[in-house]
């Protein structure tokens, strides 16, 4: 049996794993696309290091599309096998995926106007809408908890990840030419314990062979309970003292989400300043009628809250917006207000033009609520430059900015500890860490030995692994 890592190695995106059994059975944990600007990833997203026609099964660990964006380019390329999920997370990709041909599309455009006044050959999308429907059709949607046959002499078991909406860690039962099971399991994404909407995350069978996300190695999230009270005075400070506007750039999924709903808190409670708020992304308008949909992953503190307020997502002064003419006229009022806007990593969509017409305004706020990968835009912003290049013009960062990792939907390092107890040290024989950077993985490494576990391993891009 054999494990490869083709995306999310020594980085935090692109997650992409495959795993060849003894019978030649090919299983790809995850088909994420490659999001930031290192050059050293040009080519990632256009090329595969293996044969998508030679894969019998995509198991998917969540929506998200460093997870799952290339799902429809794998399809395209000739996958024929079903993408095995949890039924929430078929619904969210249902729309996402969508969501990010059209995006693929409308960059193409860009770029190719762009070639064509250089004199050079337009160039294909990577992928489109008509790609990302037909991949659509391949989904399987299954529930938590329960062993299901996905591929020969082998089945999968999801079990709540508490990450987002569907989030599952995935974990392989896989049966041997000798009769033996082999687990090979995948954290995926792992949650945060006590966070707002979602369960805790729900431990996983003991596994030979455990591949674990390793995002925020080394570092330590500000508690919860703080978090409405930071929010708040985040809220006051900007909106009420300065009279500007709060930026919050959040995945439309997951973070976008868990703010309306502690706003929401916030507004029932008669703590909320009389402004108004915005949801900028047609895509979070849309996600959030799919968190409707599925209560069955709630935790019993919204469950219980909504006895009280039967809709945690959205109140009188909340505004969802999707025609583009509602969010231009955002940018060109002056009031104060709150603009929950995606992207989370602020490489595009509607959020890029809120900070371009706000960033160099000192009355006005950019919150951060969630990691920003290496060479984005949100990290630049939030390591503290003083000048950033947005749509090709230079501006000056008079916004402040503030960052609150208490919003991440990642586990630090000391939760991702607890999650992995688990795992039965006697019998996990390897732990492969990804989705994480190499400084952070390297001192998660170290606290993952400390802590009792025998080998853990730092796989590079395309590297392989034999599971004995």
């Amino acid at each position: 049996m054999k494990v490869k890592f083709c995306g999310a190695a020594q980085t935090v995106t692109g997650s992409s794993h495959l795993v060849t059994t003894d019978d030649g059975v090919k299983i790809l944990l995850d088909c994420g696309l490659y999001q930031g600007r290192d050059p050293d990833f040009d080519d990632f997203n256009q090329e595969w290091s293996f044969d998508p026609s030679d894969v019998d099964v995509l198991v998917l660990s969540h929506s998200h599309i460093d997870h799952a964006g290339r799902i429809p380019k794998l399809v395209k390329d000739g996958f024929t096998g079903n993408i095995v999920c949890t039924s929430a997370t078929q619904d969210l990709c249902s729309l996402m995926l969508l969501d990010s041909g059209f995006i693929q599309e409308k960059d193409n455009e860009w770029v190719n106007k762009k070639r064509l006044r250089k004199g050079l050959a337009a160039i294909a999308p990577l992928y489109t809408v008509k790609d990302a429907k037909k991949a659509m059709k391949q989904f399987v949607g299954i529930g938590y908890g329960r062993w299901f046959a996905v591929a020969k002499n082998t089945e999968v078991q999801f079990n709540d990840a508490g990450h987002i909406l569907g989030s599952a860690n995935v974990t392989l039962r896989i049966k041997q030419l000798d009769g033996s099971y082999k687990h090979v399991g995948f954290t995926g994404d792992i949650g945060r314990p006590d966070r707002p909407i979602l369960r805790d995350p729900q431990p996983m069978p003991a596994c030979d062979y455990l591949l674990c996300e390793s995002t925020y190695g080394g570092q330590e999230h500000q508690g919860m309970p703080s978090d409405e009270a930071d929010l708040l005075r985040i809220i006051k400070e900007t909106c009420v003292d300065k009279k500007g506007k709060l930026i919050i750039p959040a995945f439309s999924v997951g973070r976008t989400q868990e703010i309306v709903y502690m706003i929401d808190r916030l507004e029932t409670a008669g703590k909320l300043p009389s402004v108004p708020v915005y949801v900028d992304s047609p895509l979070a308008v849309d996600a959030t009628d799919i968190f409707v949909l599925h209560p069955e992953c709630y935790d019993a503190d919204i469950l219980e809250y909504m006895q009280t307020d039967p809709n945690p997502f959205g109140f009188r002064k909340l505004n969802y917006v999707k025609k583009v003419e509602e969010s231009k006229a955002i940018n060109e009022s002056n009031e104060p207000c709150i603009i929950i806007s995606a992207s989370g990593m602020m490489q595009a969509g509607r959020v890029k033009h809120h900070i371009n017409n706000n960033i160099e305004d000192p009355k006005c706020t950019i919150l951060v609520v969630g990691f920003c990968a290496a060479n984005t835009l949100g990290r630049i912003i939030s390591d503290g430059a003083d000048e950033v290049k947005i749509f090709g013009k230079k501006k000056k960062v008079n916004a402040d900015v503030v960052t609150m990792g208490s919003f991440s939907a990642h586990g630090d390092q000391q939760e991702m500890l607890d999650f992995l107890q688990c795992q039965d040290k006697s019998k996990l024989k390897t732990m492969f860490l990804v989705h994480g950077e190499m400084d952070r993985q390297t001192i998660f490494k170290e606290a993952i030995l400390a802590d009792g576990f025998s080998k853990v391993e730092i796989p590079e891009l395309d590297q392989e692994y034999e599971l004995s």
